[in-house]
């Protein structure tokens, strides 16, 4: 017994002297970036800008739009992210690069949301009956999201992450009562071996919308100089993730000044560098907050859910063919739904598929939700209890999203693989009279909503894949 004592002994003091000697790296954790320009040229060909009204034509390029991308691997799986400057995409352009890039356990498209870049959904042609979609440069845009991540996948190196947040209610305004805010930007910063910036990747929740409805110069809005900003001062390419954008988060109506304190005015370039210098800044905050995180093992699970379609809007979208997606019959089933065939009846009601994703990094969550979610139903503050002037003020309420997430640090993507609009909870729907809170007429956010199912539909799915059910 003593013997076996002796030898113990010293294997242990060996072991706190010499650890590589008898054990292998716990994390293999590596990152890896890239990034392409996907900017249009109006020059060449007719860009209709998305984002606000119909048959608003860019007549110059003020600066790029990039699909920025992230692969993380952990030695056995790799998962990656890209985000590109643009309004939207539908849920068949990320099936498409998916079938591109073999060997990801999960693979994540998304959006900036970006309002002064060019029509990829098809609601912002010239008039109502025409898409302004131009096919050749949607291809484009796809190619450039798999180059870039293709890149990044080549640039993967060990590095040591980190996570902090910050929080910036002034650089939010909120256009919808009840007033929620989802005021948290995240900073996710990588170093290197020699302890050098290696990537960020920078999650905020608003619209990218500074320059407004007036503006035809082809823009990433506020983004492009918050990446620019970021990345000039800590020299290491960034990603930027759009979050929760519905209800409304907006940079329009945002009180900005300038250097000398002058009110800057919406629809004005000097506004929009001067926010995206501002959120800039309040990731120089998250940054130097940034604690060190744990990014593996990676996990990543995803459902795909059926939600019918009761917008008029929509409905007449696709019967004209402006909105290019498949369409099914509804049934009242989430999980399973018919093909809808242009000979059926016109009345029969319609739906779309979609899908909701779930990621694990360690000791991180990521919502992967597929349009522009309401902040009540991200932070469980859906209004209790309702408005009397609600449409369905009955309607239990959703399973929050991040209380279905169980670790410390949780993100969330919106416009995730898919572009289906705004996600509200079902008792704040208020499309008929009486209109809640005294209004004379409905706010806005029905009509850019599939219908008043989608949020319990969509939260349902996460909870069900967040808790593996």
């Amino acid at each position: 017994m003593g013997r076996c004592k002796t030898h113990g002994l010293m294997f242990l003091v060996f072991a706190l002297i010499a650890p590589g000697a008898f054990a292998q790296p716990v994390d293999n954790f590596q990152v890896g970036f890239g990034a392409i320009d996907v900017t249009p040229d109006p020059v060449k060909s007719t860009v209709y800008l998305a984002g606000f009204g119909k048959n608003r034509k860019a007549t110059k390029v003020n600066d790029p739009l990039m699909a920025r991308a992230v692969v993380f691997a952990d030695g056995k799986k790799k998962i990656a992210i890209v985000s590109v400057d643009l309004v939207g995409l539908f849920n068949d352009v990320a099936q498409r690069v998916r079938k591109q890039l073999p060997g990801f356990e999960y693979l994540l498209v998304t959006s900036t949301h970006n309002h002064e870049g060019p029509d990829t959904m098809g609601l912002w042609g010239p008039n109502p009956w025409t898409s302004g979609i131009d096919a050749d440069y949607l291809k484009r845009v796809e190619a450039g999201l798999v180059k870039a991540i293709q890149d990044a996948d080549k640039n993967k190196a060990p590095a040591t992450a980190f996570i902090g947040t910050a929080n910036g209610p002034e650089l939010l305004h909120d256009g919808r009562e009840p007033y929620v805010k989802h005021d948290e930007l995240v900073v996710l910063r990588f170093e290197d071996a020699n302890k050098k910036a290696a990537g960020l990747v920078v999650q905020w929740n608003n619209h990218p919308e500074t320059l407004s409805s007036k503006n035809t110069e082809i823009s990433a809005d506020y983004v492009g100089y918050t990446v620019d900003y970021l990345k000039k001062k800590y020299a290491c390419p960034v990603v930027y993730l759009t979050g929760t954008v519905g209800g409304l988060m907006t940079s329009l109506h945002v009180e900005i000044k300038d250097d000398k304190g002058n009110a800057l005015k919406d629809g004005t370039f000097e506004k929009t560098e001067r926010y995206g210098l501002l959120l800039g800044q309040l990731a120089d905050k998250a940054f130097a907050a940034a604690k060190p995180i744990g990014l593996t093992p990676l996990q990543a699970r995803s459902k795909p859910f059926f939600a019918p379609i009761d917008n008029d809007l929509y409905v007449f979208g696709f019967n004209v063919g402006v909105l290019k997606r498949d369409a099914f019959l509804w049934k009242g089933d989430p999980f399973k739904a018919n093909p809808a065939d242009p000979k059926d009846d016109r009345k029969a009601r319609l739906c779309i598929q979609s899908e909701v994703g779930w990621i694990k990094m360690g000791d991180l969550e990521i919502a992967a939700i597929p349009g522009e979610i309401y902040p009540e139903l991200v932070l469980s503050k859906v209004q209790d209890p309702p408005d009397k002037g609600a449409d369905f003020p009955d309607a239990p309420i959703e399973p929050g999203i991040y209380a279905q997430m169980k670790s410390k640090h949780k993100i969330i993507v919106g416009l995730a693989n898919d572009e289906i609009g705004y996600i509200l909870p079902k008792r704040q729907w208020d499309a008929t009279a009486p209109f809640c809170y005294g209004r004379k007429k409905a706010q806005y956010g029905e009509e850019n909503s599939l219908g008043p199912e989608t949020g319990p539909i969509l939260c349902e799915m996460f909870r069900s894949i967040a808790n593996h059910r």
